[in-house]
């Protein structure tokens, strides 16, 4: 996994649109992303709307939002859609930037072993350069627990 102090290698991934993002669009901007397993899980839908509910706080202090998981643009529209979610969710189909962050991972459920995505986050400076790791995010705490260690 990626840790504090490396400087992001720029990557692109389309959102629910079919938009292309480059991490390079948002040099000068603090950035949080956050790599989750799948839209409209109760995990995920938890995590996805904490951040929803506290999206104003992001705002006022200039730190744009990103999710990633591996699901389609097409998954991302209905998971924005039902849940209201105001900021992006970029798709990692093909899991690239998810193996280069370190979070495509082999995770156990009832002793059957299969790779999935570490529910982490990173907060990146205006530099591009991580400045926090969350490994093994909470659902319910990331977003509040991000806005606390920027403040």
């Amino acid at each position: 996994m990626l840790s504090v102090g490396t400087k992001i290698r720029d990557f692109s991934l389309p959102d629910a649109d079919h938009k292309i993002h480059r991490l390079s669009d948002y040099v000068g901007q603090k950035i949080v992303i956050y790599f989750y397993p799948k839209d409209d899980t109760p995990g995920c839908t938890t995590q996805a709307c904490a951040f929803r509910d506290a999206y104003d706080g992001f705002k006022q202090a200039n730190i744009t939002v990103i999710g990633i998981s591996k699901d389609s643009p097409e998954s991302h529209k209905k998971f924005i859609d039902k849940y209201q979610l105001p900021f992006l969710l970029l798709s990692d189909e093909d899991v690239k930037v998810a193996e280069y962050f370190g979070v495509w991972v082999e995770k156990s459920m009832y002793g059957k072993k299969y790779m999935g995505m570490s529910r982490s986050t990173f907060i990146i400076n205006e530099q591009g350069i991580i400045t926090h790791v969350f490994e093994k995010a909470s659902p319910s705490e990331n977003a509040s627990e991000i806005l606390n260690a920027l403040k």
